[in-house]
């Protein structure tokens, strides 16, 4: 159990937590999420005391072990498997002891304590989640100085990841993770037998892994039981209650003020108005709900589009040396509406591939042909760094269109999903999801007939992501997506390209086939040869096998879902009676009536507790089942 009171924290002056407790059971996989800025990576530093809040406290269980990503990935001469390894320390310090103890009894103490903890398939343990992040049993030899600064990073997950801690805090990890990678942590964190809190803006992650959201929004930390989804309609369900009750609050309070300033000034009223004074304080105000708002995204639409196809690829190769392709014997076209996301692990060449169809890398072999006038827009998260950091958007745009004038220049920037007081602000002062808009509205600016965007959604979080889906399907060009953001791919493409192998084919499953091939494979290779062969048998199996296990299990699933209709009810119950109590007539014409729904509110609260503690029992016990 993690316990947080009364807790506040500041950054730079700025209140970011204001008075917020927060209770988590144990075991509970949780998602943190929340508006960019609205402090979820401070509550993070708060939890592992690398902040010192201003008030309030955390509390978990003695010599509970907290583990979240090294901030640095690690650049030494060691080995990946020996970096994971080195990660769990008892194991570490027990081998270390072993070699050189002498003493019998403590001899036997060790090796009883190593095969506790399981050291001796640790490092089949930790090759396995190096594999699933996506090193071959050749890239775990290698020294970590030789990869780059993304590759470093997954060593770091994967290190955190073997240690097991009993609390797991996961900041954003997918941002640099491919598809694959992430389809993997999706499962491993479903699975992960201790408590998680992982900040994610990736909806298919919180839809799939946890089964709590916590939401940070206004300075206070709130629970919902459920995936991100059922967390969107019971805060949509809560905020309708709440306006409501605001407006009967507030035409109570008129009611009063009115009486009170109508004859606060007669001599024969005056003990009237006192009382309706008294009554204003006890009754208190219902907080508005407060709505941010999310600049939209357009993306000009092509003037003209040329006939299909814009582009054809017959024995296609590409590469950077001479003679040695990294991609060969592609045959492939792109019509004037395709909407293409390309599917394959990080190294495979899914960029390589983006950058051949953009034009800015040459065939080596085979023949490309373009349709006439085609305009390309090509959008890669690395062009962040080619913004001027000393101009402003304004600037930027300014250089595209000399001769505009200042309010059409303005107009662009805001078809960007710019915020007005954005506008003059420096690059390099920009937070990374405006950065990435600007990029991206640049990258689109001459209203190219394709547009190629290469992981757009590192830095946006989830209502971006969701006007970067509305602005896609909006388009009317070609779209080519390359992204780890599932929910992003299903909702804005409908075919799928797999690179892997040396080359780039049509993949003919959905992205739920795609997921079930990384998941269940155990081995890369395993995994891409089951992709390219599209064994249509072993699908049917697999599918089988999963029907089977969801009608072993469907008694589990009934009792869960009446729990989820049981905490449905409450929730609703606990809402009405406390839109009645704000009602401040209830208890001045009947003290017993409000003392009695008073009573019935702390009963429902006390079986919404029960039911929720239920229900994420028998959802692990059901998730673990499955998985099995």
């Amino acid at each position: 159990m993690i316990t947080i009171s009364g807790l506040t924290a500041r950054i730079a002056g700025r209140l970011l937590i204001d008075n917020a407790s927060l209770s988590l059971p144990s075991g509970v996989k949780v998602g943190l999420v929340g508006r960019n800025g609205t402090g979820k990576s401070t509550l993070f530093r708060v939890i592992t005391g690398q902040l010192a809040s201003e008030a309030g406290t955390v509390t978990m269980p003695k010599n509970a072990r907290i583990g979240q990503v090294a901030q640095e990935a690690p650049g030494t001469d060691e080995s990946l498997i020996e970096i994971v390894l080195a990660a769990d320390k008892e194991r570490a310090s027990l081998l270390k002891e072993a070699e050189t103890a002498t003493d019998p009894h403590r001899i036997a103490e060790i090796q009883t304590r190593l095969t506790d903890i399981g050291a001796h398939s640790a490092e089949s343990r930790a090759a396995s989640i190096l594999a699933g992040l996506g090193f071959d049993h050749e890239a775990q030899q290698r020294p970590a100085k030789s990869f780059s600064g993304g590759w470093r990073m997954r060593v770091a997950l994967a290190a955190v990841l073997f240690s097991e801690p009993d609390l797991l805090l996961l900041d954003e990890p997918t941002n640099y993770l491919d598809l694959e990678g992430t389809l993997w942590l999706e499962d491993y964190v479903r699975r992960y037998p201790h408590t998680v809190i992982i900040i994610s803006h990736d909806r298919d992650l919180l839809n799939t892994a946890v089964n709590a959201i916590v939401h940070l929004d206004q300075q206070k930390l709130t629970f919902y039981r459920g995936s991100y989804d059922q967390f969107e309609r019971q805060k949509a369900e809560n905020d309708e209650l709440q306006m409501k009750a605001k407006a009967k609050n507030d035409a109570a309070r008129k009611h009063l003020q009115s009486f009170i300033d109508r004859f606060k000034a007669k001599a024969t009223k005056a003990k009237q108005a006192q009382s309706r004074v008294k009554a204003l304080e006890r009754m208190g105000t219902v907080a508005a709900v407060i709505e941010t708002h999310v600049q939209p995204i357009t993306f000009p639409e092509p003037e003209k589009q040329p006939a299909s196809p814009i582009i054809a690829i017959e024995g296609g190769a590409v590469g950077y040396t001479p003679g040695k392709p990294i991609l060969k014997q592609i045959n492939l076209r792109i019509d004037n509406d395709d909407r293409i996301a390309l599917l394959g692990s990080n190294g495979n060449g899914k960029s390589t591939f983006a950058k051949f169809i953009s034009g800015r890398l040459e065939a080596e072999a085979g023949a490309v042909k373009r349709a006439p006038g085609l305009k390309i827009g090509f959008f890669a998260q690395h062009q962040l760094d080619d913004l001027m950091p000393e101009q402003s958007a304004v600037e930027h745009v300014r250089r595209l269109m000399p001769e505009a004038p200042e309010a059409k220049v303005r107009a662009r920037v805001a078809q960007m999903g710019l915020a007005t007081e954005k506008m003059a602000t420096p690059a390099k002062d920009l937070s990374g999801g405006e950065k990435a808009r600007l990029l991206m509205g640049l990258a689109a600016f001459d209203a190219p007939n394709l547009l190629i965007l290469d992981e757009p959604t590192n830095h946006l979080d989830i209502d971006s992501r969701r006007a970067l889906i509305e602005a896609l399907n909006d388009y009317e060009g070609a779209v080519i997506l390359i992204s780890h953001d599932r929910h992003l791919i299903e909702a804005t493409v409908d075919r799928l390209w797999l690179v892997n192998n040396g080359t780039v084919k049509t993949f003919d499953g959905d992205m739920e086939e795609y997921r079930s091939l990384i998941v269940q494979s155990p081995k890369k290779d395993d995994k891409e040869k089951v992709a390219s062969a599209g064994d249509t048998a072993n699908k049917a199996d697999q599918r089988k096998a999963n029907a089977d296990r969801r009608a072993q299990f469907a008694p589990l699933k009934k009792k869960i879902n009446e729990i989820e209709s049981l905490t449905a009810k409450l929730q609703k119950q606990i809402q009405l009676l406390d839109a009645e109590l704000a009602d401040p007539t209830l208890y001045e014409k009947s003290p017993a009536k409000a003392a009695e729904k008073a009573k019935l509110r702390s009963m429902a609260v006390d079986k919404l507790n029960d039911a929720e503690e239920q229900w994420l029992e028998l959802s692990a016990e059901y998730e673990e089942a499955m998985a099995g």
